[in-house]
């Protein structure tokens, strides 16, 4: 395996260890090869947001699996999947499952530039929609993570296409659209970006992006691979009440099984194959595990008062580490959102690619170790966001802002 992995971030370089291996999961921790017991929050990198191993969800696959991994053919559970997902986002008429989020947006962005007969694409700093060609400019997670701002590989074609601009920068887009406006097929964005570490947009940039898009012509695609069911049950659009005119969707839907979806608006959707001319496929999808992993947990987050309590946890963990942060006279950023949030080190506030770019890595790396040996399982990246599922409990964040409190006094 190249590096010794399988995805990137899992080799641990940026914080200068060797990969942790795990064995399981169970609730809020993880154990790895050594029974090392860890409070994770990192859950498969946002997906698990009831838990580890949570009842309903491996009750369903097992249930799923007597019957059968697989079928190349339609079953019952993609139905009621896609139901809830259509139910849930109202921007979505119908919806297409795929095996991951890099299909969702990598699809969702083909079938833009048919519907709309252009080439070009607006994508932002910073912002992660997968590894297509299309999107590895200027992008985050993994690739912020190496300081890789392009990957070789792409062709200078595809880079043509892409045009980029500034995350909670309205005025880059406005110029983009002047220059290249009847070309532009479609904006993609992270509604709140959690690729560099989580930023959240400024009041008006969402509503600007989607006043110029229509005003040109284009599509907005709201990549919801991270957000969707996370931030609320239907997702940041849900929240700020705007309409985009195609959403994708991953991670939450499959339960921690490999699913992604893209949707939005009949006409729009009806151009995608067997029904209208753009073509794609998936040997996968629909697969009846991942969807029976997905179907339980959308249960599951119907409960109420679920999300209220994960962001209360949220807010009485980063509110302990803003005091500690304080009482050590470090100079650090946290931004958080719903059951997500970020930790940076540095002194500006964090708000695009460019304050991210501010922070001190190093500094992080050494936190990042003893947080470990304290058995706290931060992302091994400052530029990756940290989630609290369901199963935390108080106990688990009291513990967290303890050893937050230890690993400072390294610093």
């Amino acid at each position: 395996m190249p590096g010794g992995v399988n995805s990137p971030v899992r080799a641990f370089k940026s914080v200068g260890l060797n990969p942790l291996m795990i064995k399981r999961g169970q609730g809020s921790k993880i154990y790895d090869v050594d029974d090392n017991q860890f409070i994770d929050y990192v859950y498969s990198w946002g997906p698990l947001i009831l838990g580890h191993s949570h009842p309903q969800v491996i009750n369903a696959i097992c249930a799923a699996a007597q019957d059968g991994t697989s079928y190349g053919a339609c079953c019952e559970k993609e139905i009621e999947l896609t139901q809830l997902i259509c139910e849930a986002f109202p921007s979505i008429d119908k919806v297409r499952l795929v095996n991951s989020g890099t299909e969702a947006t990598m699809s969702a962005v083909r079938l833009a530039r048919a519907y709309t007969g252009r080439d070009k694409i607006i994508k932002f700093e910073g912002c992660y929609h997968g590894h297509a060609d299309t999107f590895l400019i200027k992008a985050g997670s993994g690739m912020l993570t190496s300081g890789v701002p392009t990957s070789p590989g792409v062709p200078k074609a595809f880079i043509e296409q892409t045009l980029v601009c500034k995350y909670n920068d309205l005025e880059s887009v406005k110029k983009a659209f002047m220059q290249s406006g009847p070309n532009i097929a479609a904006v993609i964005v992270e509604p709140i970006a959690a690729n560099m570490g989580l930023v959240t947009p400024k009041p008006g940039f969402l509503e600007g992006l989607r006043e110029i898009t229509r005003l040109y012509g284009s599509l907005l695609i709201f990549d919801e691979v991270i957000t969707g069911f996370r931030t609320c049950y239907g997702g940041v659009q849900t929240l700020t009440g705007i309409t985009p005119d195609l959403t994708t969707l991953g991670k939450i839907i499959g339960g921690g099984l490999p699913v992604g979806a893209y949707g939005g608006r009949a006409e729009i959707m009806d151009r995608v194959s067997p029904e209208g001319d753009v073509y794609q496929a998936g040997t996968l999808s629909g697969n009846p595990l991942a969807m029976a992993a997905g179907i339980a947990t959308l249960k599951g987050l119907q409960e109420a008062g679920f999300y209220k309590r994960l962001e209360d946890m949220v807010c009485k963990l980063t509110d302990n580490m803003q005091n500690i942060f304080k009482a050590h006279d470090l100079e650090y950023a946290i931004n958080r959102t719903g059951s997500m949030f970020s930790l940076f080190f540095t002194k500006q506030e964090v708000k695009d690619y460019e304050s991210v770019l501010s922070c001190d890595t190093t500094n992080y790396a050494r936190f990042y170790r003893e947080l470990l040996e304290a058995g706290i399982y931060f992302p091994p990246s400052q530029f990756e966001v940290c989630f609290v599922s369901g199963a935390h409990s108080l106990d688990d964040i009291n513990n967290t802002a303890e050893a937050v409190n230890r690993a400072l006094d390294t610093i």
